[in-house]
């Protein structure tokens, strides 16, 4: 059976997985794709060996995520769970520069992911070897955007719609546009607005789980 659910922020999607393991009393239970701790929105669990074979086939479908920017700072994770310093917040940018930028990065493009994250190098999580003050040139790699909408400009805060493929790091790209403001930028939110073909409003919550068919 295929679950999904509206995450909330400040659990790690493995603790969504062990809850579903404890209401249901079976271990057989997946997720297609993970979402940050502070991150919100659709994660979909899968519930049982038939379902968990669908794992990468619905991982690798398009993606809508919401985000929301803070400008003239930056952060280590590019998100607001990490060290944060000031950036530049001398600059303003205007809402037309802003669009020219987001611009920019819509179509095929190259992107560094973030040094915290679950990519694995020599068989070690990127994130753990970040924890220990290592430090690891990753290769760019490419992703794809096929649109970006903003929603509302309010400085130093922008809400951004990202219509994207598979394998895109939204923190990357928030930290990108940032840089190439020049004022520089990390994740304040970010929600998980459609996984394929499972919108947000098709979830079910941690606290409304549906019976087994």
């Amino acid at each position: 059976m295929i679950i999904p659910i509206n995450k909330p922020a400040g659990i790690t999607s493995h603790t969504v997985v062990n809850k579903l393991r404890r209401f249901y009393g079976i271990k057989k239970i997946g997720h297609a794709g993970t979402l940050d701790p502070f991150a919100t929105g659709v994660l979909i669990l899968l519930v049982g060996r038939e379902s968990t074979k669908k794992s990468d086939t619905l991982m690798k479908q398009d993606k809508i995520y919401r985000t929301k920017l803070k400008l003239g700072f930056i952060s280590d994770t590019y998100d607001k769970d990490g060290v944060i310093q000031e950036y530049n917040t001398d600059i303003i940018p205007t809402r037309e520069q802003i669009e020219l930028v987001v611009k920019q990065f819509i179509g095929e493009i190259q992107q560094i992911p973030p040094m915290y994250s679950a990519i694995k190098i020599n068989g070690k999580k990127m994130y753990e070897l970040a924890r220990k003050g290592e430090h690891i040139d990753i290769p760019a790699r490419n992703v794809s955007i096929t649109r970006i909408d903003i929603l509302e400009y309010t400085y130093p805060y922008i809400t951004l719609d990202i219509y994207c493929a598979s394998g895109t790091y939204i923190r990357s790209l928030g930290y990108d546009i940032g840089i190439k403001l020049g004022t520089g930028a990390y994740l304040e939110e970010l929600e998980r607005r459609q996984s394929g073909e499972y919108p947000i409003e098709s979830c079910y919550t941690l606290d409304t789980l549906p019976e087994l068919k």
